[in-house]
């Protein structure tokens, strides 16, 4: 969400050109601890992806005789990386000097907060940075550059990592790593890494032993086990080895009993099916007509019909080996094309706790056009403390806000009226990474007081940035392993069961964390993939039953491969309805049809859009949206992307912002509710 747009983008427009003025062709730099930065060794010191077709060049260059080019390929964004020794608890500035249509320069590994920034300069270099700071037992972190999928060759030169220089070099990962189970051992090989004195074995992503040598045995529970090694000297410990899956035990215990009691109910095209659980299931496969169409954990699930008409479902049981049960009672419901009962929603933000150029509003004076209203922001006292605060726009930067008092006295005359009035966490500014159990409860806590304190509705989850990733091995859309995922999701269903069915739970991620699933999904088989890829589908996945409105920004994104394997570009009709129709129809996820994002229920999904050209990328007309809108309502006025089906149900439109809105004279709530309205 464009916190402060305005106001940063003056900025940055300010600072380019005077960076355009007083730059010279050779950057000057104090302590550049980078390998080779101006590549003018070729690829000495760099590790690029083996489709990049990565090489030095000669032609064109930034500074010197030689600048980096790649070249992304299908799947491949042409990363090249180089992992640089560095001290803890110190201050690093990253630059380089890229072109390209969309060229990224980032670092990870830094043990606090890993940073990225992007460009698109087609026709000339033009300089990145980045600041940070590294974690306290930090020895090394990877710097790199890389494309975008589905552009074409990019160059980077002048790579400069400013800073102290660290101690050594970690080793480079394992290789050959080989594991064997019998009835009651795992045991594990690898080749030798030059330079390592010692080594760290890995179970589901979890450290569970170190070694001397290249080989491991243990004695775990019957199962299967996803395990890796990594190389350590007194440089620091390398990245995770591929992996390598362990079967331990002969022994398969019987199948779980089959579910009883199977019921289902429709409303529209939705069929809300119930059942009783089974003893000892981990887990539950959902058949309509003898297909399976979903994997749930509890003991529920609502199924999306493409079309009116009848139906039979049935339901079987599955345990940690996957072996079913036999099948439940059948029951046969039959749908029909009326909406359920409830009016089209919009929904806006509210810049609440800031302001940023659109101008303040206050809470008495959002319009009557507005369903749910999303207090931006709740913000983290840090990026782990899991503690979430909100505090009014202060009088310095709003000067017409409101008293507290007048503020929570607007929002129950709103609720009143039947709106929602919500708190969203995160935002541009907002990271918020809950990688402890304590960080965990203090969420629930300090979002519960914020939601006490000012009779709030519910809660909106907007987490940007780095807030979200998965670990490498974190490959189960059911079963998520990463600790930032695993405790959000934990979080939203304590607050879910704190508050009741009352509870409204929407989210508004950005679309590289959510359609780029049928792409990319966290660092991938190799690694090599940005790991906050997708990272938002095990927590809509886990969420789902509970989940109000998911709105995806359809907006600040790159080019995103819709269902029909082409790139669309935002800002059009035919991004709405491709972005809009992964989510209504399911998609595999990176192409694997037995790994599926099963479709959201048809009233749960609303599009995201900016309220106005300046209130962020990829502003689209009113035009053009309701084209859309009717393409994936009424299956008209589509454009050359044709949706998987038609979805009379589609809940509304979501904005950034109201307060844009009416800086823009009130074009988005205006138009679009009148046309939301005449729907039915």
């Amino acid at each position: 969400m464009n916190q402060r747009s305005a106001r940063i983008r003056l900025a940055a427009v300010a600072v380019l050109a005077l960076g355009g003025a007083m730059l010279s062709a050779s950057p000057a730099h104090a302590a550049d601890i980078v390998t080779n930065p101006g590549f003018e060794d070729g690829l000495t010191g760099w590790s690029c992806s083996a489709s990049s077709g990565a090489a030095a060049v000669s032609s064109p260059v930034h500074g010197g005789s030689k600048a980096l080019q790649a070249t992304p390929a299908g799947s491949d964004t042409a990363r090249c990386q180089q992992t640089v020794a560095v001290k803890p608890s110190s201050s690093y500035s990253l630059s380089g000097w890229v072109r390209g249509g969309y060229v990224f320069l980032g670092v990870s590994g830094t043990g606090t907060t890993d940073t990225s920034t992007w460009a698109s300069s087609p026709s000339a270099y033009t300089q990145l940075t980045r600041t940070f700071t590294t974690g306290p037992s930090t020895r090394t972190v990877t710097v790199y550059v890389n494309g975008w999928y589905g552009q074409g060759a990019y160059q980077a030169d002048d790579v400069v990592l400013d800073g102290p220089p660290g101690e050594g070099q970690v080793p480079p990962a394992p290789t050959g790593l080989t594991g064997t189970g019998n009835v009651t051992t795992a045991t594990l090989k690898w080749n030798a890494v030059q330079g390592a004195t010692g080594y760290s074995v890995y179970r589901n992503g979890t450290k569970v032993a170190t070694a001397t040598g290249t080989s491991y045995s243990e004695n775990p529970q019957p199962g299967t086990y996803g395990y890796q090694v990594t190389a350590s000297n007194a440089a620091g410990e390398s990245v995770k080895s591929a992996t390598v899956s362990v079967t331990v035990g002969n022994d398969q215990p019987p199948p779980p009993p089959a579910p009883t009691g199977l019921t289902g109910t429709a409303g529209g095209l939705n069929v809300a099916l119930k059942w009783n659980a089974s003893a000892g299931a981990t887990g539950y496969n959902v058949y309509r007509a003898g297909t399976k169409i979903a994997t749930v954990t509890g003991t529920s699930h609502t199924d999306t019909t493409p079309a009116a008409g009848t139906y039979a479902y049935h339901v079987k049981a599955f345990h940690q080996t996957g072996v079913e049960s036999g099948g439940s009672n059948t029951v046969t419901v039959r749908t029909s094309g009326e909406p359920p009962a409830g009016d089209r929603l919009l929904v806006g933000y509210l810049h609440a706790s800031f302001a940023n150029g659109s101008g303040y509003v206050r809470m008495a004076d959002v319009p009557d056009e507005w369903d749910f209203i999303n207090l931006a922001f709740g913000e983290p006292t840090s990026v782990t403390s899991g503690d979430i605060r909100f505090r009014q726009c202060p009088a310095a930067e709003c000067p017409n806000v409101e008293s507290e008092a007048d503020f929570i006295a607007a929002i129950k005359a709103k609720q009143a009226r039947g709106k929602k009035v919500l708190i969203s966490i995160g935002g541009q500014n907002g990271q918020v990474q809950l990688t402890t159990a304590a960080a965990r409860d203090t969420f629930v806590e300090s979002v519960s007081a914020i939601i006490d304190k000012y009779g709030l509705d519910g809660l909106d989850i907007d987490f940007e940035g780095h807030s979200l990733y998965l670990d490498n091995g974190d490959t189960s859309l059911s079963s998520p392993t990463t600790p930032v995922i695993v405790n959000l999701i934990a979080a939203l269903k304590t607050l879910k069961a704190k508050y009741g069915a009352k509870f409204v739970l929407t989210m508004a991620p950005e679309t590289f964390f959510v359609q780029l699933g049928y792409q990319f999904y966290g660092p991938g088989p190799n690694g090599a993939a940005d790991r906050r890829a997708a990272s938002y589908l095990p927590v809509i996945h886990a969420m789902r039953n509970d989940l109000t409105l998911l709105h995806v920004q359809d907006y600040n994104s790159g080019p995103i491969k819709g269902l029909d394997d082409q790139f669309h570009t935002m800002g059009t009709h035919d991004f709405h309805v491709a972005m809009t129709d992964m989510l209504l129809a399911g998609f595999p996820i990176m192409g694997n049809a037995g790994n599926v994002f099963p479709p959201l229920r048809q009233e749960q999904v609303a599009i995201g859009l900016p309220a106005a050209p300046w209130a962020g990328n990829g502003f689209t007309t009113v035009a053009e949206v309701q084209k859309a809108f009717d393409c994936l309502a009424k299956g008209t006025n589509c454009g050359p992307y044709k949706p998987k089906g038609v979805y009379p149900n589609l809940r509304g439109l979501m904005t950034w912002s109201i307060n844009w809105d009416k800086y823009n004279g009130f074009e988005f709530s205006r138009n679009h509710r009148a046309y939301l309205d005449g729907l039915g």
